[in-house]
């Protein structure tokens, strides 16, 4: 036998070994990724993201999967560190070849992995409140936008009588651009300026480029600035906006209630702080303070019923590195995840394809939705989701009681100039 009948025999042997192999996982499963914070400042809030997802996956596949093939995730850890998001996304796109990625929390780790879906013409479904001003391509918001969130809180705070809001919220893009916002809608209520709280940032042409208090990631020392806000809230009419993320809540909230202030004094209507964080504050000072989501725990429906039954039970079981069991929850970012799975695989299975271009083609179409713990969802052409918004109380146990509903808003992610002052 020749040395070139011997280096085919080789290489066909090669091949059968482990062509059967290569197939099956490429025939059988489909990757997807799943992107947060499990350790750093914001595993507090992301690490239910990932369970949730997981619970998804799991019952998904219990069914069949996606097209006939398992969903195989790819977790990865994103630490809370804004570059290493986009490492790990550039690690998921290139290296694991993932169809789809859900994940991030803060605007600043999604805008650090947007350049990377951008150029690998991947897919991530980003399912957390936050400041509008983007429509990409390569993203599904399946988040609030300000109109779904934000503005339906303060227009409940000015029916309630509120005449002074103070803004608080983290140093980065996600309050910055909100507040701005809200300094304009609120200007446009008739608010005067001297009553919009937290201080204001000019250029040297005058503009307003900064509206509100801001503090950094990780942030433990509020006593300042809840004395600042104690005198605000002084004339009885003044309420607060906040946008502090991750564990930050955890000493404001302390130094609020240490201070006197309650609800019936100064309401505090927070934009990132839901049922899971609530776990590791004191609720019983928190009594009547507000959130504004598309989802709350407290939903009375069969949907959520189910979705609560199933998570809590999927719990017991998991396998899940590191997961915790006890004095679980359910909340909005969580809904919005798990939401955003149903509608990818719903775009998928019509799509009859992974192929992202094949798939965002049908999700912009209109015709996507899922009738999801939260109610109807749906995937409209600006990329993002009209859904239900609700207002809640907190209660002494870390729930919320609804108390307004505004029925399938519609994500209006340009707000910036539209609002004119009265």
């Amino acid at each position: 036998m020749t040395k070139k009948s011997l280096c085919t025999l080789f290489v066909s042997a090669l091949a059968a070994t482990f062509a059967p192999t290569l197939t099956a996982a490429d025939k059988d499963t489909v990757k997807v990724g799943v992107l947060h914070s499990l350790s750093g400042t914001m595993a507090i809030s992301e690490t239910s993201l990932r369970d949730v997802l997981m619970f998804a996956f799991d019952e998904i596949n219990a069914k069949g999967g996606v097209l006939g093939k398992k969903i195989e995730p790819v977790v990865v850890d994103g630490a809370s560190n804004w570059p290493l998001f986009a490492e790990k996304a550039k690690q998921l796109l290139e290296v694991d070849k993932v169809a789809v990625t859900f994940g991030c929390w803060t605007s600043v780790s999604r805008k650090s992995v947007l350049p990377v879906f951008e150029k690998d013409n991947g897919l991530l479904f980003y399912p957390v409140q936050y400041e509008g001003e983007e429509e990409s391509q390569n993203v599904i918001y399946t988040a609030e936008a300000v109109n779904q969130q934000a503005i339906p809180a303060v227009d409940y705070l000015l029916a309630d009588g509120k005449k002074k809001f103070y803004l608080i919220g983290t140093d980065y893009v996600y309050p910055q651009t909100t507040n701005l916002v809200l300094l304009e809608y609120l200007l446009s209520k008739g608010i005067p300026i001297e009553n919009i709280g937290g201080g204001l940032r000019k250029d040297a042409e005058g503009k307003v480029i900064s509206a509100g208090k801001y503090t950094p990631f990780g942030h433990t020392d509020y006593q300042q600035i809840v004395a600042e806000i104690k005198q605000f809230a002084a004339s009885g009419d003044a309420c607060v906006i906040n946008t502090i993320n991750g564990d930050s809540n955890v000493p404001f909230f302390k130094e609020f209630a240490a201070s006197g202030l309650t609800a019936a004094d100064c309401p505090v209507a927070s934009l990132s702080l839901s049922e899971d964080e609530f776990r590791s504050l004191p609720t019983k000072d928190l009594v009547g303070h507000l959130g504004c989501w598309a989802y709350f725990m407290s939903i009375d429906s069969k949907q959520n019923d189910k979705f609560k039954k199933d998570f809590f039970a999927w719990l017991e079981t998991s396998t899940v590195p590191g997961i915790e069991k006890a004095n679980r929850v359910t909340c909005s970012p969580m809904v919005l995840s798990y939401d955003g799975v149903y509608l990818w695989k719903a775009a998928v299975e019509k799509a009859g394809s992974f192929d992202v271009d094949k798939v965002r083609k049908v999700l912009q179409s209109g015709t996507i939705t899922f009738e999801g713990p939260n109610g109807l969802n749906t995937v409209e052409k600006n990329n993002h989701t009209k859904k239900n918004v609700y207002i809640g109380e907190t209660k002494a146990d870390g729930q919320f009681k609804i108390v307004k509903e505004f029925s399938q808003v519609y994500p209006q992610p340009w707000l910036k100039g539209t609002f004119g002052s009265k």
